[in-house]
């Protein structure tokens, strides 16, 4: 256990307080998307808490850099992001200041310290556009460079052909 998967799982469970999901792995599964914005533990333990996976499309990954993560309500609306303050790394040093080491220090204070200095919360609004949904795929078109398959909308349009966004040029990765 590490202080970043404390704060992911306070940060879980405060978040479907927020937006009026009470049982995110049971009765609401279908109810929550969870936005994450760094791809650390704290991403891990969200996932665990709330049973949102990629794969179901109910887990975002944003690459943002921040431990935060929005959660929404699809049913009502609802919608919180939840951002973990940097002044919770001095509050742990001045709630256990007898532990030498920070991370240990960290891991103790998180369990321990309120959620007020812990998390900035606040209501936001967020749109999940339908090729975004959970659920079975809303297109599905070819690359018209490579052949390969496209699934929600995430081909790029260039000079009348569809194309993959690697083909695009937005490739991470470089063919040999």
């Amino acid at each position: 256990m590490c202080a970043g998967q404390v704060l992911g799982v306070r940060m879980a469970m405060l978040g479907c307080r927020a937006v009026g999901v009470e049982d995110p792995r049971g009765a609401d599964r279908k109810n929550l998307i969870v936005f994450v914005e760094i791809d650390r533990c704290a991403a891990d333990a969200v996932n665990t808490v709330t049973g949102c996976r990629l794969g179901k499309r109910t887990l975002k990954f944003l690459d943002y850099g921040k431990l935060a993560a929005t959660f929404l309500n699809v049913k009502t609306r609802e919608a919180v992001r939840i951002v973990a303050l940097d002044s919770s790394r001095e509050a742990a040093n001045c709630a256990f200041p007898e532990i030498e080491n920070k991370y240990e220090r960290q891991l103790r204070a998180y369990k321990l310290l309120p959620e007020e200095e812990l998390f900035k919360v606040e209501r936001v609004r967020v749109d999940v556009p339908p090729q975004d949904q959970p659920g079975r795929p809303v297109s599905r078109v070819r690359c018209d460079e490579c052949g390969e398959g496209i699934n929600d909308r995430r081909e790029v349009l260039r000079d009348g052909r569809a194309l993959c966004r690697a083909c695009a040029g937005e490739a991470y990765y470089e063919r040999l």
